[in-house]
Order: C-alpha cells, then sequence, then structure tokens
C-alpha cells in the first residue's frame, strides 16, 4: 500500500522520551577543565513491549550555546519491527543541498547566533575589500588610485573592525544566555498509517522529528536577545538539569582591542601621529587584539574535541575554530611586520597577511552561517 500522509494519535511511546546521562561519555578535551561534551541515552520503562530506539541525544557546550540539538542514530539498530523512521543525515547530499538554500532565503534576525554568524560573515568581507585596497597596490602600481592604501585602507579597516566588535558583543550576549537544561528539542512521536485506498489508519508507526514544544534555548524567541525561562515549552518538555559544565571564550575582548586599532587607522588621526605613537597605538593594539583572537579560536576548537589531541573533524564547530585561528595568525602577522613596514618586502608581507588572514575569517565565519541555521542536526553512529 501507498502511504498517503501521517496524522498524530495524541499517544506518545512512554519511555521513548526520556534521556539518562551516560556517565562514561561525558568528556572534555583537558582533563581539570569542565566537560564540553555528553550523551544521553534512552531509557525503557518496564511496561514497555519494544526496546527503546537507538537514539543518543549528543550534548555540547558550542551546540547548547548556539541553540542546537544533536542526536545519533544507530540506523543498523532501529526496531524495524515497530517502523521507526528518522530524518535524513545532515550529511547527505540533499540535506546540505537544502542547507545552502536555507541560507539565502531564511533570516532568523531575532536569532543571537545568526546576528553572530552574520556580523562576522560582512565584517570579513569588509576586510577583503580592505585587503584588496592595502595589498593590490603593492602588486600593480598601476592599480592605485589616489589616496587608495591611506584613506580606502583606513575606513575599510575602521568599518570591518567596528563590524567585528558588534560580533564579539552579540558573542557576549550568546554567552550569558545560554540554556542550562537538558534541552531534547525533538518529538518522539506514536502516528498512525494512511492509506489511499479506503483511508483506514494501519498499523502504528514511531517517528522522530523536531519540535519548538520541546526546547527552551532563547534562538527561537522572536521577543528579545534575552533568555526567557520556558518562554515556548510545554508541559511535556524534556528539560532537566545537567551537572555538565563548558569551557568557552568571548572573542569580545580582543576584538575591542583590534577595534581600538581602526579607530587610530582613520586617515585623520593616523595622519597626525609621529612614528612613535604609530607603532604603539595601531600596531600595538592589532597585535595584542590578533593575539587574542588567538586564544579564543583555539579555545574554540579545543572545545569541540574529545580530548585536545584529536581533531573533531565531523564537528562544524571545529572547522569554524581552525579558519578562524588561521584568520588570527594573519591579522596578529600585519601587526607583527607593521612597524618595520619601511621596507618594502615586509610591507608587502603584511598587507598579503591582511588580506589571506581575511579570507580565512571569512571562510569560518561562512561556515558558521550554516551552522546556526542548522539547529536539529543528526549523526550516524
Amino acid at each position: 500500500m501507498t502511504r498517503h500522509s501521517n496524522f498524530q494519535t495524541g499517544r506518545k511511546p512512554r519511555g521513548y522520551s526520556d534521556f539518562q546521562l551516560d556517565e562514561t561519555h561525558v568528556a572534555g578535551p583537558v582533563p581539570f577543565l569542565n566537560p564540553t561534551a555528553a550523551h544521553y541515552k534512552p531509557t525503557q520503562h518496564p511496561e514497555e513491549t519494544h526496546p527503546p530506539p537507538q537514539i543518543e541525544r549528543l550534548w555540547r557546550s558550542r551546540d547548547n550555546r548556539k541553540g542546537r540539538h544533536a542526536i545519533r542514530v544507530d540506523t543498523e539498530a532501529l526496531p524495524h519491527e515497530t517502523g521507526f523512521t528518522v530524518p535524513p543525515l545532515t550529511r547527505s547530499g540533499s540535506t546540505v543541498a537544502k542547507m545552502f538554500l536555507r541560507m539565502v532565503t531564511y533570516v532568523p534576525y531575532w536569532d543571537v547566533s545568526y546576528l553572530v554568524a552574520m556580523s562576522f560573515t560582512i565584517g570579513s568581507a569588509i576586510f577583503i575589500i580592505n585587503g584588496f585596497f592595502v595589498w593590490l597596490p603593492l602588486v600593480d602600481k598601476k592599480t592605485e588610485f589616489h589616496g587608495e592604501i591611506t584613506v580606502a585602507g583606513g575606513w575599510t579597516g575602521f568599518v570591518g573592525a567596528t563590524i567585528f566588535e558588534l560580533g564579539g558583543v552579540l558573542l557576549f550576549l550568546e554567552a550569558i544566555n545560554t540554556n542550562h537544561t537538558g534541552c531534547f528539542g525533538w518529538a518522539l512521536e506514536t502516528v498512525l498509517e494512511k492509506t489511499i485506498d479506503d483511508g483506514i489508519p494501519r498499523p502504528e508507526m514511531n517517528e522522530i522529528r523536531p519540535s519548538s514544544s520541546r526546547c527552551e534555548h532563547h534562538h527561537a524567541n522572536r521577543k528579545s536577545f534575552l533568555r526567557e525561562k520556558h518562554h515556548h515549552a510545554s508541559e511535556n518538555a524534556h528539560s532537566q538539569l545537567d551537572g555538565t559544565g563548558y569551557v568557552t571564550s568571548s572573542s569580545d575582548g580582543s576584538a575591542t582591542i583590534f577595534w581600538i586599532g581602526a579607530i587610530v587607522g582613520i586617515p585623520p588621526i593616523f595622519n597626525h601621529m609621529s612614528q612613535g605613537l604609530i607603532d604603539g597605538l595601531y600596531w600595538g593594539t592589532t597585535i595584542l587584539g590578533g593575539m587574542g583572537f588567538i586564544i579564543s579560536s583555539l579555545l574554540y576548537t579545543l572545545e569541540t574535541q574529545s580530548k585536545w589531541y584529536l581533531p573533531a573533524w565531523h564537528v562544524l564547530g571545529w572547522h569554524i575554530g581552525i579558519w578562524n585561528l588561521i584568520g588570527s595568525v594573519g591579522f596578529t602577522l600585519c601587526g607583527a611586520l607593521g612597524p618595520a613596514s619601511s621596507n618594502s618586502g615586509v610591507n608587502y608581507q603584511s598587507s598579503l597577511a591582511t588580506f589571506w588572514g581575511s579570507i580565512a575569517f571569512m571562510i569560518g565565519s561562512m561556515i558558521q552561517w550554516y551552522e546556526s541555521l542548522q539547529k536539529h542536526p543528526v549523526e550516524k553512529k
């Protein structure tokens, strides 16, 4: 028979919506710091006739800040006799294509994690333009126009750094509004299969799907960036307090230091400063801000790993941290070479470092944009 549609019976499989912390899978990259990841396995009540579906709820500190609800499914061990269905894996080609389409058609302006990603994406794009202004004339003198390096370069650097500063403030808001409950964010439902021929409901099926009623993260709140306790959670929402902590680092401080250097680089200020002040207030703050970005990027990368020496290739946040780390090195190198920029070769490398560092930040920011829209990732065990 051909399935026509599914409709709920109002009954949920008892035990299937209960998850218990697996103490053997509470991990963190560094033993003396709080854990950054944990697994929750489904429990089963004695009256259940079938085993619970082989689904693990994955808690990660980064995902928790971003309002994401990751699950891991053992497709081979699912109770097929009950007809259990799961959403497609997030690595599948069709899901990735849908996410790319979602990036250009969906604008959740109320989601602080989305705004963070967009701030750094736009800021990175402006710094790429800035890199062209300060580096391209050194490659081909004929392309230079009047005031390109000092005026265009100075103002685009200021605008890009200002947007980075805004992103840092949003990161701070995201961090202080982190949800500290065990938010599942998925619905495990019992449904009936409806057939085309007679429209009579057929045998029960179990399926899992995203459910806003089971989420207590603030990202879905369209009224405020700040979290309102149980702002839209239903009475049946599964949210238990968990004892896991997390390592986090806001780039707000380093962005502010970097911003100070960008203010100094505005032509009306920069053109009236001595070389000593330029070396200290402009290049010095660029170096300090870049080093702050390096530390933040390292911590964000480590946060996604189960061990400090094991890369988390399968986690989007890990790739974001790595690309931001590369970008941070570029910005720091630009500042470090700056005081010796009277040498043409050093000046070339300093300007080039801004360019390739901005591209690296752009890649990381676009992955973060993708991540902010993918609230319900599904992994295969």
